[in-house]
């Protein structure tokens, strides 16, 4: 368990939050996502995306579509030199009708249980590893798996500053988007090594 990774929420982190998408013609990636998460490869750090789609559980697509966004988002990343090692999502919604989507788990961001599947897929040291994204779950789910959580100020971002400096948890770096938030982290590394 030496691995260190980037944990990178999907929707408003590394594309344009779009509500609940169901294919990937409905994901606008953002232009600088790609060179952040070649410079994260670059650097040696594992490049994992963490999403809560209740969409599945909400009865809007299903899990067979999230799978597909996800095949594609890699193959657009792999295009540009880039490689998301990884993806994660939680799929349930307690107000399913679904009886298979509507029970309380252990994946929904901001409990641990996606970093905890990675970490022992991967061998990840969590205390050694980063969460980027752009909302108040984002920044607790860093906070409970005891990596240095990011906020983004792309997507929800903004107004989730607001929240977390009236209701906390306080975020460990605040940065533009994932280019500056994975720069931050890269020079922080340099740092600490």
């Amino acid at each position: 368990m030496n691995k260190r990774a980037v944990f990178l929420d999907r929707d408003g982190t590394l594309n344009e939050d779009a509500g609940y998408p169901g294919n990937f013609g409905s994901i606008s990636i953002y232009p600088e996502s790609f060179e952040a998460v070649r410079r994260l490869n670059e650097a040696g750090l594992l490049a994992i995306v963490v999403s809560n789609q209740s969409g599945v559980g909400r009865g809007l697509f299903g899990e067979a579509e999230v799978e597909d966004i996800h095949r594609k988002m890699a193959a657009a990343f792999a295009s540009r030199g880039a490689r998301l090692d990884a993806f994660y999502y939680c799929p349930h919604f307690e107000g399913s009708a679904d009886p298979g989507y509507a029970a309380a788990c252990e994946c929904r961001k901001p409990k641990p249980g996606l970093a905890l599947r990675a970490a022992a897929d991967f061998g990840i040291e969590l205390a050694r590893s980063y969460m980027v994204g752009d909302k108040p779950d984002d920044i607790a789910f860093g906070r409970n798996i005891g990596a240095m959580p990011v906020l983004v100020l792309t997507g929800q971002g903004r107004g989730s500053r607001k929240r977390l400096r009236a209701q906390g948890p306080a975020p460990g770096h605040v940065a533009a988007g994932v280019l500056a938030a994975v720069r931050w982290i890269i020079r922080r590394e340099g740092e600490t090594r």
